[in-house]
């Protein structure tokens, strides 16, 4: 990302917003796998259960039809603008108050983590109830329950109540600032270590490579946290009962607990296969639709 003249929060917006539809676009049906093993406890031997990434997209496509592995995109294509809008204005806006606050010119790789971190929390926010609507809907044992994101809003309200919608609002803050400290943190790093870029194909190149490595390492960071986002999410609150899932941290220690550490990184391939190129993805499309913003303006 460009760091000079910063154009207006309206621009970096609308790039957030067409950089995060394009991602989605491209990645959903990754996010649908992921979920479905994410929600699978135990293992899954043979019958509905999933072995993995591939026989999970196999089961869903022969058993549901293709259009099963777009299901819920209602949810995060009205989210993406929002949430990838504010990823990017907020770690623009946290940068600049840090810098401020600790008499700093310019970003060093432990400002750009602590913004990183800051802008995740911030985008959490935003995203938990679009968030909560597409965890009900990927899942196949709410297929029949919900007829599409309206409905399915509607009915959460009417049966768990309007806080219901910030269901697992600890657990996403948990996850976003991980992957955002994660992933602007080696974007700096990266792009410090790549040559510099001499022309626009090799900017997009250098995006590229930063922003997948950096979408990688946020992915390791927290996908944990994502496991438990989904458990907590998909677990209606039902009154007079403590559901399973509840709190971030207890979840973590009864999903090691019930099916053993490696459980903490179920969808993990998926997950990765998604944000690693989505990272780059974000960043090259985010990048692009702010130099034509400049170009535009005069700026450039």
């Amino acid at each position: 990302m460009s760091q000079d003249k910063p154009l207006p929060f309206i621009y970096q917006f609308a790039a957030g917003a067409v950089a995060g539809v394009s991602e989605i676009l491209v990645m959903y049906p990754l996010d649908v796998v992921k979920t479905r093993v994410q929600l699978q406890q135990g293992k899954g031997v043979g019958g509905e259960g999933y072995n993995g990434m591939i026989d999970c997209f196999q089961k869903i496509v022969k058993n549901e039809g293709f259009s099963r592995l777009y299901r819920g995109i209602t949810a995060p294509i009205l989210m993406e603008a929002p949430k990838r809008a504010t990823k990017f204005a907020a770690n623009d806006a946290w940068g600049k108050y840090y810098r401020g606050l600790f008499g700093m010119s310019k970003m060093n790789q432990q400002l750009s983590i602590f913004t990183g971190a800051s802008a995740g929390a911030t985008e959490a926010f935003v995203v938990v109830p679009f968030e909560l609507v597409k965890i009900r809907l990927q899942d196949r044992a709410s297929a029949g329950k919900y007829n599409g994101m309206i409905d399915c809003v509607v009915k959460i309200v009417k049966a768990e109540g309007p806080l219901a919608m910030y269901n697992g609002l600890e657990s996403t803050l948990w996850r976003h600032i991980l992957w955002n400290a994660g992933y602007f943190g080696v974007i700096f790093q990266i792009k410090e270590l790549l040559p510099k870029a001499e022309g626009k194909g090799q900017q997009i190149r250098n995006d590229l490579i930063a922003g997948a490595a950096g979408g990688t390492f946020g992915t390791i960071l927290n996908t944990p946290m994502d496991v438990v986002k989904s458990r907590i999410q998909n677990s209606p609150k039902i009154k007079g009962s403590v559901p399973k899932y509840n709190w971030a941290w207890p979840a973590l220690g009864t999903v090691m607990k019930e099916e053993g550490f490696s459980a903490l990184y179920k969808g993990f391939l998926p997950k990765v296969l998604r944000l690693g190129p989505g990272g780059g993805i974000l960043l090259v499309v985010f990048t692009g639709v702010m130099d034509f913003f400049k170009n535009m303006r005069g700026d450039a």
